[in-house]
């Protein structure tokens, strides 16, 4: 089984792009994070270990990670979270109120998914999914 860096060189090759240390340097950060990081922490680790990524660079990079679903974001009020996608979707439960995530896994979210598709004849793709509203202890 390929490590997520080894599928993330490939899948850069394939596109024909070179892997650049920015490049592994901001998948990293989110690598060691072990689940969701916000933007400013992966600003801080890509500028503790290279000051000259410009931020520019940083927010490019996370763009194009998400669009070739190595990574994941969920923006929470002001913040932005970033992940590693799994192997399998998983969506969220946000409290707006405290922040609290709890994960919905997929199969929860994949009937609404197939009523979509079955009503509106679209075929929902998303693999990441943040429901905003109150948890039980805030409510």
């Amino acid at each position: 089984m390929k490590s997520i860096s080894e599928t993330f060189k490939s899948i850069v090759r394939g596109r024909g792009l070179r892997v650049t240390p920015q490049r592994q340097l901001i998948l990293d950060a989110i690598l060691e994070s072990k689940g969701h990081v916000s933007l400013q922490n992966i600003i801080q680790f890509v500028q503790a270990r290279s000051p000259i990524i410009s931020l520019p660079t940083i927010y490019r990079t996370l763009d194009f990670l998400c669009e070739i679903r190595m990574v994941v974001a969920l923006r929470v009020g002001n913040t932005t979270y970033f992940e590693i996608a799994g192997e399998r979707p998983h969506h969220h439960l946000v409290c707006r109120r405290c922040g609290a995530l709890e994960v919905l896994p997929h199969v929860e979210v994949q009937r609404l998914f197939g009523k979509i598709e079955r009503s509106y004849k679209f075929r929902v793709d998303m693999d990441h999914l943040g429901l905003f509203g109150l948890c039980g202890h805030c409510r």
